[in-house]
């Protein structure tokens, strides 16, 4: 079969691999599309050292192959794939709370990932995919748990007001996982137009742009109208973890989803004057009433029409290399760029 490496960074080549055989208890799922996410970038661009299997944990397929010992999937079953690998056996994953597994491991990072025509997933982290969303929107899964996971943990409620920071597709969705939630007022921070006019869409009242008139709307925001949660979506080189400490009301939280790069400055002595809450979240997980796999697909599931406009630019696996660049260029106007791995029959 086919799949993606990164030998270097900026550079995604294809090769021939032999095509996975499923284990006891795994299942091989023949992919159908996998989305480029935001952290995949920082190691393009050499943040982060590529990874040494094949990359991509935005994934939805149809079920191929199953191995022994699995029930309750069969061949053919549409699905979206949460990528972790855990132990099962230590205090965190009996208590649903597996992303902090000490032997965490995820699918396009240590262990090969959706960028290819098949990949080998344990049962247990295949999600069924209902009638209404198609591999493409499956695909969003992912993403979209991430930030219903950190909703969750900033414990939005509500009538609670909610500052993103970021318009990638992390602060896109997390702009509607705050709305889903109870957030009555969520403002935005957006580079690019098209972001902004996005943002909109998915329920940002307040939308700031990266620009004096911007930061200035912002401040009058945060201080006429105080802030419960900030959900932070940036990471890299950004101080963005200092701006959310000041925006945020005392007693509030601040929630960290973007990847940092670097140590970021923090204003240690204003996080202990207005005793904020900082949470890191990491990915999803099952400690909560349901899987937050299960809710992203619910959020999805209703709102069709308006997710598949994050999808702004559409590849195939044999055109991997220009689906990076793309996504590398937000001046193309890039959100989130699909690729389709399908594989040829036979």
């Amino acid at each position: 079969m086919k799949a993606a490496f990164c030998p270097a960074p900026r550079t995604i080549e294809l090769r021939d691999v032999e095509r996975p055989s499923p284990a006891v208890g795994e299942v091989i799922v023949r992919v159908r599309c996998c989305g480029i996410c935001g952290s995949d970038l920082h190691w393009f661009h050499g943040g982060f050292p590529p990874p040494p299997v094949c990359p991509g944990h935005e994934i939805a397929g149809e079920i191929a192959d199953v191995g022994s010992g699995v029930v309750g999937v069969r061949s053919g079953d549409r699905v979206a794939v949460e990528p972790l690998v855990t132990c099962g056996r230590c205090s965190a994953c009996r208590t649903g709370d597996y992303q902090i597994c000490r032997q965490f491991q995820i699918l396009g990072t240590v262990l090969d990932g959706g960028l290819a025509e098949y990949v080998r997933v344990p049962a247990y982290a295949v999600f069924p995919l209902p009638a209404e969303l198609d591999f493409e929107i499956g695909a969003l899964t992912e993403p979209m748990a991430v930030c219903a996971h950190a909703a969750r943990l900033g414990h939005i409620r509500l009538g609670d007001r909610v500052l993103v920071l970021g318009a990638g597709t992390i602060g896109l969705l997390s702009v509607l996982a705050a709305r889903v939630a109870g957030a009555t007022d969520v403002g935005v921070t957006a580079r690019h137009p098209h972001q902004a006019a996005l943002a909109r869409r998915l329920g940002a009242s307040q939308v700031f742009a990266n620009s004096a008139e911007g930061q200035a709307q912002l401040e009058a925001f945060v201080r006429d109208h105080p802030v419960d949660v900030v959900i932070e979506t940036v990471g890299g080189h950004a101080d963005t973890l200092d701006q959310a400490i000041e925006a945020v009301r005392p007693g509030g939280t601040v929630v960290i989803l973007g990847v940092f790069t670097s140590r970021p400055p923090c204003n240690a002595l204003g996080l202990v004057i207005k005793e904020v809450r900082v949470i890191g979240s990491l990915t999803y997980g099952r400690s909560g009433p349901r899987a937050d796999f299960d809710v992203a697909v619910d959020i999805l599931r209703t709102r069709v029409a308006l997710v598949r406009e994050l999808i702004t630019h559409r590849f195939e696996l044999n055109t991997v290399q220009t689906a990076f660049e793309t996504a590398a260029d937000k001046a193309q106007g890039a959100i989130k760029v699909s690729v389709r791995c399908d594989a040829q029959e036979g």
